[in-house]
């Protein structure tokens, strides 16, 4: 997450675009980074009119918030360029986006995001609102299950609270699988010890044996009124996820209205936690 990176912002010229821009403000300014503002469109002969527009909105926008905000403008699909722009980037450290919940299905709903963000290799933060007044992301949900995965988005934990003095609120699935039991501890207490070795304030809450775990978050995220909820995307997502609704695009569509983080197993890991 070194200076010199960058924070990707696709845009498409509404209201929740330039949500997303004022949260990638608070966050370039704080990890030194500039901001792409990426817009996708359906045939190359719309590109010259795009990047007009892009670049008169990116010169107001850089001379308000005094960031360094530069434009791109790529021919294709939102499902598969943004993706295929991180993979080709490696000055990458985020992709900020803008969604529209679970209504509108004009724009980018819940399911219309995931399938953004699992085709992307770069961490995914998704948000609805524009920041609030506070210069810092200082409560950190981050849902603790069985899956194995875990482990991987805990090296953004230990980034936020690090770099943001962020406390990391921990909630615990709890289930009655004695083998699944096992795995939970196992990656709970795995979570603790690192985020203990390098001195990261966190706290741990529990579900209910019964109960959706996706809920069980929101709530206990609403509770503590948290900043944002850190998230793993599910493993080789399929078509029928999308359909019938993947656990994840509830949570990036909360009716909280909290930002999200989304980390794609093993596509998102440019650093190891030895980097700290």
């Amino acid at each position: 997450m070194e200076a010199g990176k960058r924070i990707i912002v696709p845009w498409d010229f509404t209201e929740k675009a330039d949500n997303a821009l004022a949260h990638a403000v608070k966050m370039a300014k704080v990890l030194d980074n500039t901001i792409t503002l990426l817009h996708i469109v359906k045939k190359d002969k719309e590109i010259e009119e795009a990047q007009a527009k892009l670049n008169e909105i990116a010169a107001q926008s850089s001379e308000k918030f005094g960031v360094s905000i530069n434009t791109v403008v790529k021919e294709g699909s939102i499902f598969t360029t943004i993706g295929e722009y991180t993979k080709e980037n490696e000055d990458i450290n985020l992709v900020i986006m803008g969604t529209h919940g679970m209504k509108g299905m004009q724009k980018l709903t819940g399911s219309w995001a995931l399938k953004v963000i699992v085709s992307c290799y770069a961490p995914f933060i998704v948000v609805q609102d524009p920041p609030t007044e506070k210069v810092s992301y200082d409560k950190i949900v981050f849902p603790v299950n069985f899956k194995s995965e875990n482990r991987e988005k805990l090296i953004w934990a230990i980034y936020f609270g690090k770099i943001f003095k962020a406390k990391i609120h921990f909630i615990k699935q709890e289930v009655s699988d004695n083998s699944l039991v096992k795995k939970v501890n196992q990656n709970l207490t795995f979570a603790r010890k690192y985020l203990s070795k390098y001195n990261v304030d966190y706290e741990i809450a529990t579900t209910a044996k019964s109960g959706d775990f996706a809920e069980s978050t929101i709530n206990y995220a609403k509770e503590i009124e948290a900043d944002m909820m850190l998230i793993m995307t599910t493993k080789n997502i399929g078509t029928l996820d999308y359909v019938m609704g993947a656990s994840e695009q509830f949570i990036i569509a909360n009716t909280a209205r909290i930002p999200v983080m989304c980390v794609n197993p093993r596509k998102a890991q440019n650093f190891s936690l030895g980097t700290f």
